[in-house]
């Protein structure tokens, strides 16, 4: 099944570029919903505050909606009439989170202006505000985007990353998506935030090539430790850090923990050694915080680009989990 037609517009060049029935540029706003961004980022700093892990939630629902069809705010969807919700797919399921913040910032945008800003729109914005709130770099948010009218189960099965993926597998579904291995590298150092279940690296723990050994890329003081908590079975939902030394702080750290052998995802650990292109960003970033802050702004503005539906195409729905009647 063919998942999607990539179109992105590159507006890191510095200029609003033309898509297929309209335009998506910062200003989008500015006169039918002055405060919108405002709102966004009040909403998400309460949410933050009382949470910080709702940070990497938020970040991570505008990558897992991005990757199925374009930035269209299918993730947001519930199940119901001919919709079979993303939120049921593998790496949704039990672990996508953070819509009811995305419930509450609707909600006070459709009081201050009804039917005007998008659903897709809040995502990429709250992905922005959450990256800022938690230490991050921060970027211009290109704006204009609609909602789908539908969402793809199938297609948040196979187009959205595992953390058992191989390395040549992940970047392949990165080019799917127009992101190339530098997109790929920085992008992964979202993973300076956030938390994953042990079911998501326990074969790393014990039987990573079917032979019943640990990986042994991963440090093992560091296995042993991760061994605590996450048995052979059992402890399936219990949560780990995906940055132990700074896990609420976006920084450079993640890069580091890699260069250690301590990344905690086997799609983490890759980076740095499965391929040479990969492994010299990595330790590019590790040693330059600046300069992994300005690509992952880059990266994130070509992410939030892809595929978006401008013009007439979609809708802005007034219920981020269901379509317009």
């Amino acid at each position: 099944m063919v998942c999607s037609i990539i179109v992105i517009t590159l507006l890191a060049l510095g200029f609003a570029s033309n898509i297929i029935g309209g335009y998506l540029y910062p200003q989008f706003y500015d006169h039918s919903c002055p405060r919108a961004q405002e709102i966004v980022r009040n909403v998400v700093a309460k949410a933050v505050a009382k949470e910080p892990r709702m940070a990497a939630s938020l970040l991570r629902l505008h990558f897992h909606d991005c990757f199925v069809k374009g930035c269209d705010a299918s993730i947001l969807l519930d199940s119901g009439g001919s919709i079979i919700s993303e939120k049921k797919s593998n790496p949704n399921r039990n672990s996508a989170r953070g819509f009811e913040v995305m419930d509450e910032i609707k909600a006070v945008i459709e009081k201050e202006c009804p039917h005007t800003v998008s659903c897709a729109d809040i995502l990429a914005l709250a992905a922005r505000d959450s990256t800022v709130l938690t230490g991050g770099p921060s970027w211009e948010v290109p704006l204009g985007r609609r909602d789908s009218r539908g969402a793809s189960l199938s297609c948040s099965n196979n187009n959205v990353p595992y953390p058992n993926n191989t390395f040549q597998t992940i970047l392949t579904k990165f080019k799917l998506q127009g992101l190339d291995i530098v997109d790929l590298v920085a992008l992964s150092g979202s993973h300076t935030i956030g938390f994953a279940r042990c079911t998501r690296f326990r074969e790393r723990l014990y039987n990573q090539s079917g032979n019943g050994k640990p990986d042994n890329t991963l440090d093992q003081s560091y296995a042993s430790q991760l061994r605590r908590n996450c048995p052979r079975s059992g402890g399936d939902q219990n949560q780990f850090f995906l940055d132990f030394v700074s896990p609420i702080k976006f920084d450079n750290s993640y890069f580091k923990n890699l260069m250690a052998n301590k990344g905690l995802l086997n799609s983490d650990q890759v980076l740095f050694t499965k391929n040479g292109e990969s492994r010299e960003l990595v330790k590019t970033y590790a040693y330059n915080q600046e300069l992994f802050f300005q690509q992952f702004a880059k990266s994130m503005i070509k992410m939030g680009n892809i595929s978006p539906l401008t013009g007439y195409r979609g809708e802005i729905r007034q219920d981020c989990r269901k379509i317009n009647a």
